[in-house]
């Protein structure tokens, strides 16, 4: 193609203006991009207007100029002609730098810089300028927050922040987690996440489960056990998050997992403090409504126990009607045992509470609880040395720890090991917590532990309902623990059941400990039980009850006044009539309750005797699960024998009180072959101050005689093999200061004994059975 002069040009020649136009149109207009020219030495060789917005420079102060005068620094300056300097080997380079305007402000280039060769005879570098401020901001922002969050993630020690590859391989460990953990990074990186489960959830494929959770889902989360360096344990919360890339590539899990052993305890021993409180809730209910059965109850068995003795003293002499009564009287003690069960507990039963010493009254219970178990159960006793003393119901706990030894016999039906034991212990804020009535404090420890059975969780949460037990139809009342845990939260202690299915069972009670000394308390047992010529009035809103205790008072000799309630009780005390005693039931109808009754009626005759009576005492006269001091109640039903006794002891408590703080306690060893008539002797023995030691026969007396000192030897007249008195000259002569008592239910008529003349001429004392506990006691210290 010619040109205008006429030459042949090439077609991209002849395209070349018009390329130049549109290029020169370009630069001229563009606002954001500026072209340029330099030499290979960087001078300026043309400047677009581009340029001249961007930079500020007009071409006149730049063109011919070096390019060094557009950078903030000589270092940035140097650091661009290197890189121009790289163009004698390549055609294009690109770079990044800090530019300063003709105003002196910065801003961020970025440069394009070609070497150009083809449409010159040397070669200039054309050189692309952009802004790149907003660009180099964002960058820089990034830049900022990535620290930032690198800074955020090292500064948290609560929490465990790592990355896993998609593999759940450890690719990143902050301080938390090695805190957390007890790994470092050079423990950890690299390692599989799985190493922090337990071998039991990592056999079961629980980490494998959570990375495919996050992976399908997104998110996964849970709590669970968690192993450290060191290979405890803690309870762990644990969040697994999928990570993707910009492609929707799975590029790894971001994994937070926080140490909440100590919420998760808290949040245990809520639940624990919530089922407390709903047991003790569910046990004062069915508390109180036991406690009013037993209320009405015992008043109806009083009424038939009354009337049943009086039948019996009309028809003693017809043996038929005798028997039938007997057997009568006999059910009504099992349903008078059973009210005394359910008010221990419900709470409700009256505690005559002395200082005791439970080591020596567990000793004591020795041999009752050998003969009650049997031979197939091993029986330990386990007490602690300087055992703290306790303001305690001694009878009431006997029948506690002998329900307990039942139970744990029934639990052993092949034999087995039962350890009683007694030890002192304090409990601090931290053992009570969450027990409600439990105050911290120095308490004594009683444990009954056997090999039996043992029980099943769900069965210990029942293990204190009353009537509720795991034994046939018939076989038991189910009130056995639920008695004793009634009487241990009277007595102001606390009960607890540990036990394992196949590894036996260990109830522990603890009672606080008391400062007092250990007293002896002066027995009812030691009150004969005789009638008298006083005058007593009866108050007593049940009029069949009150028509059945007037006759028995009366067949007992003692002149009788009645009053209904407590103000014609206060009338008949006011108007003069000699009254000796007040016989009261402590519940009565009307505005005046019968403590005040009382307190009003002393302030009339200040030497009236007071006597109680009640089937559910409620607190009129009870404090604290215990008697109020100086007062004396007569618990309903009560038999004709007991109503006489207690009333002379009443009579007669001044007296029998001086007596028995006056005594010495003598040591007795009994010899009696029968088991029961054994027991009941020791009882008596040990309920009128003195030491018993029971044996069945003389063998087991000359044991017990060659290792101790006894002051007093008790036998029976005839044991098995020789006579009682051959072997009271035995033991005689192996200590010739003991005290020998010979009882027997029928001595010789000649009044001497087998093989002695005259047991007086010995210093012998005879004792004829049945004796009373009065009898026995003269007998022992004379």
């Amino acid at each position: 193609m010619p040109d205008r002069s006429g030459h042949e040009v090439s077609e991209q020649e002849a395209t070349l203006p018009a390329s130049r136009s549109w290029l020169e149109a370009w630069v001229r207009t563009t606002e954001n991009v500026g072209l340029f020219a330099v030499s290979e030495n960087g001078t300026v060789l043309t400047w677009s207007p581009g340029c001249e917005r961007m930079c500020g420079y007009p071409p006149a102060a730049i063109v011919g100029h070096s390019i060094d005068m557009l950078f903030a620094s000589e270092s940035d300056a140097s650091r661009v002609r290197a890189a121009l300097a790289t163009l004698a080997t390549r055609n294009e380079v690109e770079l990044e730098s800090l530019c300063c305007r003709k105003d002196k402000s910065r801003f961020w280039a970025e440069f394009v810089v070609t070497r150009l060769t083809a449409f010159s005879s040397e070669p200039n570098l054309a050189v692309l300028i952009r802004d790149a401020s907003d660009k180099r901001q964002a960058y820089d922002e990034a830049i900022e927050s990535g620290r930032a969050f690198r800074m955020l993630v090292g500064g948290v020690t609560d929490y465990a922040i790592f990355m896993l590859d998609p593999h759940g391989v450890v690719t990143s460990w902050n301080p938390g987690a090695r805190r957390i953990k007890g790994y470092s990074e050079e423990d950890i990186l690299g390692s599989h996440f799985s190493r922090f489960y337990t071998p039991e959830d990592a056999a079961a494929g629980a980490p494998q489960r959570g990375l495919d959770t996050a992976r399908r889902e997104g998110r996964f989360e849970a709590e669970g056990w968690r192993v450290r360096k060191d290979s405890s344990r803690f309870w762990a919360h644990v969040v697994i998050d999928a990570i993707y890339d910009d492609h929707g590539k799975l590029a790894g899990f971001a994994k937070i997992t926080r140490d909440i052993t100590d919420r998760a305890e808290a949040a245990k021993l809520l639940e624990q403090t919530r089922n407390e409180l709903f047991q003790s809730q569910k046990m004062e209910a069915l508390g109180k409504l036991t406690g009013g059965v037993a209320h009405d109850f015992n008043n109806l068995l009083q009424i038939l126990r009354g009337n049943l003795e009086l039948l019996a003293v009309r028809y003693r002499s017809d043996v038929w009607t005798r028997e039938r009564l007997e057997k009568a009287s006999e059910a009504i003690e099992r349903g008078a045992k059973l009210s005394m069960q359910l008010l221990a507990f419900g709470r409700r039963q009256p505690l005559a509470a002395d200082v005791i010493n439970i080591g020596d009254m567990l000793k004591g219970m020795d041999d009752l609880l050998r003969r009650a178990l049997g031979e197939e159960v091993q029986i330990g006793t386990v007490v602690a040395p300087e055992l703290w003393n306790n303001l305690l119901d001694s009878h009431q706990l006997e029948n506690v720890i002998l329900n307990l030894c039942i139970n744990a016999r029934d639990a052993m039906p092949n034999g087995g090991k039962l350890v009683i034991a007694a030890c002192n212990t304090i409990l601090d804020d931290e053992h009570v917590r969450g027990l409600e009535d439990v105050a911290p404090g120095e308490y004594v420890m009683v444990s009954v532990t056997d090999t039996g059975t043992g029980m099943t969780p769900e069965v210990m949460e029942k293990a204190f309902d009353p009537f509720f037990t795991t034994k046939g139809d018939g076989q038991s009342s189910g009130l056995g623990l639920s008695m004793a845990y009634g009487y241990v939260k009277q007595s102001g202690g606390h009960i607890g059941i540990s036990s394992r299915v196949g590894h036996g069972t260990a109830v522990k009670m603890y009672f606080p400990r008391s400062a007092g000394q250990v007293t002896r308390a002066v027995l009812e047992e030691s009150v004969p039980a005789a009638g008298g010529h006083e005058t007593i009035l009866v108050v007593e809103d049940d009029r069949i009850v009150q028509s059945t205790v007037i006759e028995m008072l009366v067949s007992l000799g003692y002149h009788v006044l009645k009053a209904d309630n407590a103000t014609q009780a206060l009338t008949i005390l006011r108007s003069g009539v000699r009254v000796d005693m007040l016989f009261t039931d402590v519940v009565m109808p009307g505005s005046m309750a019968s403590p005040e009754m009382v307190r009003i009626a002393l302030s009339l005759l200040p030497d009236l005797k007071v006597l109680y009576t009640s089937g559910y005492a409620q607190t009129a006269i009870i404090h604290d699960g215990k008697l109020d001091r100086g007062v004396q109640l007569l618990s309903k039903p009560y038999s004709r024998e007991r109503l006489a006794q207690k009333i002379r002891q009443v009579f007669e408590a001044k007296d029998a009180s001086a007596g028995t703080k006056a005594r010495q306690a003598s040591r007795v060893l009994v010899v009696e072959d029968e088991p029961e008539s054994l027991e009941a002797t020791c009882e008596l023995i040990r309920m009128i101050g003195h030491e018993a030691s029971p044996a069945l026969d003389a063998n087991i007396a000359r044991q017990a005689l060659r290792t101790g000192h006894f002051d007093v030897l008790l036998t029976d007249l005839r044991l098995p093999g020789m006579s009682g008195s051959d072997f009271a000259m035995e033991a005689s002569r192996v200590d010739p200061s003991i005290r020998v008592i010979i009882a027997s239910g029928q001595f010789p008529d000649t009044g001497g004994l087998p093989g002695v003349a005259s047991p007086e001429q010995n210093g012998w004392r005879m004792l004829l059975k049945p004796f009373t506990a009065q009898q026995l006691q003269q007998a022992i210290e004379e």
